[in-house]
């Protein structure tokens, strides 16, 4: 890969986990509209759960997630009185046939919980809404915080899933970004949660980091790739010190630049798909038996706030601080701010502050957007089936942005729009081609590479 097309297509875009994208929401989707969109949801409808548990016992320099340290249990019970109030007036408002069919505790770190808490939180979870026998439930997890008594509690409320962020192994590395974990730790977490029947394990592995190597990543890989996890999610480290102050602490002298973050990428890559990993989409991959892998080749892989997933369900409920539900007409965001999020719950029950109501246009972009992050390519006839009204200057632009490109990073033919395998590293660069919001200048986003 030269430089000049690194430097030419690897600028400041969107992760594409929505379209429109979190920095488009507005103030006027509030509490009323989001019970109102709630009530709507249909009787046979499937959803999924997604619960935000923002609090960590260190934090870790590198994250851009919503959450805070503390090394007190107080904020953290006084929260999740909160959030089961939530939990319950959400679920009086959904129709009582729609059933969960998956839950993902995430984070901060879930698995901070007392034992009794996470059990308690999913006993509030069946007695709100119709949780499937057979749900999916996934927990992010910090080797740092278990013991028995949370295995034990993770495999009670039915743990299918356990994903764990293990970034790179390098002591330096782990330094720079307040992140100490070992292998010892994270294979006895592996080992625990596979003994009490867990299925599938994913583990996050990050590029791009202070002081990384290409030697220190392939040895990360290494001893990743000895615990056979099911999934592993390979993502570029997002530096956005503007966004998340506690990165400041990460001298930036020492991240590597673009050419080295490619190069670490590939290197990853190639290494994860000649173990036998299948690649999916622009960050992850599976062993071919693994569901995500299964979904990627027929079409059938989906995109949301959590990244690639299986998950198909008409309905994203989010609960707790800061968290996203995607519904059929639009998302809605709860206040990110705990104490601000408690006393809104405390007061109605509910604590969506913003979102955004679907256009047809929004749709048929979503439905582009998502498709090149998942396939890198969309075929024409499904999208004039589904959006007759905006589909053919949908599909000019496609051509003319592919006609006009002389890097050859995608295609067009009379029934598709492709990205080239030299394009795929940019894919989300290509995607912003679609973003008709992001010409407004609202947000700031990590380099596409």
């Amino acid at each position: 890969m030269s430089e000049r097309l690194l430097a030419k297509y690897s600028g400041s875009v969107p992760r594409y986990t929505s379209y429109p994208t979190a920095p488009h929401f507005h103030t006027g989707v509030n509490c009323d509209i989001y019970s109102q969109w709630l009530s709507k949801l249909d009787t046979g409808n499937n959803l999924s759960l997604y619960l935000h548990i923002p609090y960590c016992d260190r934090l870790c320099w590198f994250c851009a997630c919503h959450t805070k340290q503390t090394l007190r249990y107080d904020p953290i019970t006084t929260y999740l009185a909160a959030l089961r109030l939530e939990i319950t007036a959400v679920g009086a408002k959904v129709p009582k046939g729609a059933k969960v069919t998956a839950i993902h505790f995430g984070g901060g770190s879930p698995t901070m919980l007392k034992p009794e808490d996470m059990t308690d939180l999913m006993a509030c979870l069946r007695a709100s809404f119709n949780v499937a026998a057979d749900a999916e439930i996934s927990v992010e997890m910090d080797p740092n915080d278990l013991d028995e008594a949370r295995y034990d509690a993770l495999a009670a409320i039915g743990l299918t899933r356990a994903s764990l962020g293990v970034q790179d192994f390098d002591p330096t590395v782990q330094k720079a970004i307040n992140r100490i974990q070992t292998f010892e730790q994270t294979k006895s977490v592996v080992d625990a949660v596979r003994a009490r029947g867990v299925g599938s394990v994913n583990c996050d592995v990050l590029y791009g980091l202070p002081h990384q190597t290409l030697e220190g990543v392939g040895r990360t890989l290494s001893d990743i790739l000895s615990l056979s996890p099911d999934r592993v999610a390979l993502f570029g480290y997002a530096h956005v010190p503007w966004m998340k102050k506690h990165q400041t602490m990460i001298p930036e002298s020492a991240l590597p630049d673009i050419g080295e973050r490619f190069r670490q990428n590939n290197f990853a890559s190639q290494l994860l798909i000649e173990s036998g990993y299948q690649e999916i989409g622009i960050d992850h991959f599976a062993k071919p038996s693994d569901s995500m892998a299964v979904a990627a080749r027929t079409g059938r892989l989906r995109r949301n706030f959590q990244g690639y997933t299986t998950d198909s369900a008409d309905a994203l409920i989010g609960l707790g601080a800061s968290s996203i539900s995607q519904l059929p007409q639009g998302y809605v965001q709860n206040m990110p701010a705990t104490g601000e999020y408690q006393r809104m719950v405390e007061g109605e029950g509910m604590a969506a502050v913003r979102g955004v109501e679907l256009s047809e246009d929004d749709r048929m972009r979503a439905y582009v957007i998502e498709r090149l992050m998942c396939d890198f390519g969309f075929d024409f006839m499904p999208l004039l089936a589904n959006f007759p009204a905006g589909a053919h200057a949908l599909i000019s632009e496609a051509r003319a942005f592919a006609r006009s490109n002389p890097d050859d990073i995608c295609r067009v033919g009379n029934a598709s729009f492709t990205i080239t395998p030299e394009g795929r590293p940019f894919t989300r660069t290509i995607a912003a081609v679609f973003d008709r919001y992001l010409e407004s200048g609202r947000g700031r986003h990590s380099i596409a590479v």
